[in-house]
């Protein structure tokens, strides 16, 4: 036993550190997404470094590396809790709007639940990623009480279509990376006169399966994050970002955007792998400027899809500074990481997806 807790607390040791190495292959950054699962196993196996193994100076070494990364992790995770701060009460707020955000996953032939959660829950604005020809025609029915829509239809699982009870007053694609690549700036008006953006995203992961790096990933969403920092209005991004909370690029996404991470305070909420618990992260995030107040960010039910739609609810008030603290300040050199992210990425090209 004393063997097996030292070569588990090694190898978990190297995949702690992986993903600090400056390398965009799939191998370096999947250690991201199961950091949750790290810190459990780490912790399992610093208890069992404890009862079984010897006090030798291997011992030591190890314990303390172990002992030094857990607290990291916990770091990182601590914001995620409800232990981080105290959310803001939005009691002068008057007006609430739904968003739902639903990975589909693209040969999913489960429309009816879906339909079915979109009735439950009404939203008011409410967008498909993975969505194809089959999606689009399943859920047209939808269309009676959602008739403004902004449907790109393609089948290499990077279809989005955005669905509206609210007219758009402006509403454009944009393919930052690849013309495969498709997000969504709608511009809206509110009932009560409030403006307001929602930006919808879904880029490539890094993946054995997808694609070898993070370099769309990344150039993606740094191109998203530069161009709301430019709305000038209440700004939600929402989607499957295919990168972790805590991850490097969701925090120079924080940065360059001057949004706030909407799972500040509120839980993990991981949102996939829906089937297998165990691999669970918060692949489907959210981010709001802080004129937008959110009330409530939540993970919905199974849809038949890999991923659970998240739901998000929230008010406007474009007066509104107290939320200011939590935007985060870039740095020069994160300035030009995030130009040779975006320069990586559009050079980038893919042979893993068919238009």
């Amino acid at each position: 036993m004393s063997v097996f807790f030292l070569i588990l607390s090694v190898l978990l040791i190297f995949l702690s550190v992986l993903p600090h190495i400056k390398n965009q292959h799939w191998f370096f950054r999947a250690p991201e997404f199961i950091k949750i699962q790290l810190v459990i196993f780490q912790i399992i196996a610093t208890i069992g470094l404890f009862v079984f193994t010897e006090r030798d100076p291997w011992f030591w070494v190890v314990l303390l590396l172990q002992v030094a990364l857990i607290s990291y992790h916990a770091y990182l995770l601590a914001r995620f809790t409800r232990f981080y701060k105290k959310l803001p009460k939005g009691k002068k707020y008057v007006e609430d709007l739904k968003v739902i955000s639903a990975n589909i996953y693209q040969f999913n032939q489960e429309f009816g639940k879906f339909k079915d959660l979109i009735r439950k829950e009404d939203p008011d604005i409410f967008v498909t990623i993975e969505s194809n020809k089959d999606w689009e025609i399943a859920i047209r029915d939808l269309e009676v009480e959602y008739p403004y829509t902004e449907k790109i239809t393609l089948e290499n699982t990077y279809g989005m279509h955005l669905y509206a009870k609210i007219p758009f007053q402006k509403v454009t694609t944009h393919y930052f990376v690849s013309e495969d690549i498709p997000s969504i700036e709608a511009h809206f008006k509110s009932k009560e006169g409030h403006d307001f953006v929602v930006f919808c995203v879904h880029p490539p992961p890094p993946s054995p399966t997808e694609e070898e790096t993070s370099k769309e990933r990344d150039g993606d969403l740094m191109c998203i994050a530069k161009h709301t920092k430019e709305i000038n209005k209440p700004t939600l991004v929402i989607g499957d970002f295919n990168a972790v909370a805590w991850s490097k690029i969701s925090e120079l996404f924080r940065k360059n955007s001057g949004l706030i991470d909407g799972r500040n305070g509120r839980g993990i909420l991981a949102s996939y792998h829906a089937k297998y618990w165990f691999f669970r992260a918060p692949l489907d995030l959210v981010f709001h400027s802080t004129t937008i107040f959110l009330k409530e960010l939540r993970v919905l039910e199974y849809i038949g899809s890999d991923h659970f739609p998240i739901c998000c609810v929230f008010c406007i008030d474009a007066s509104d500074a107290s939320q200011e603290s939590d935007v985060e300040t870039i740095t020069k050199e994160e300035k030009e990481k995030t130009a040779i992210l975006i320069e990586e990425g559009i050079k980038e090209d893919s042979d893993n997806r068919t238009v």
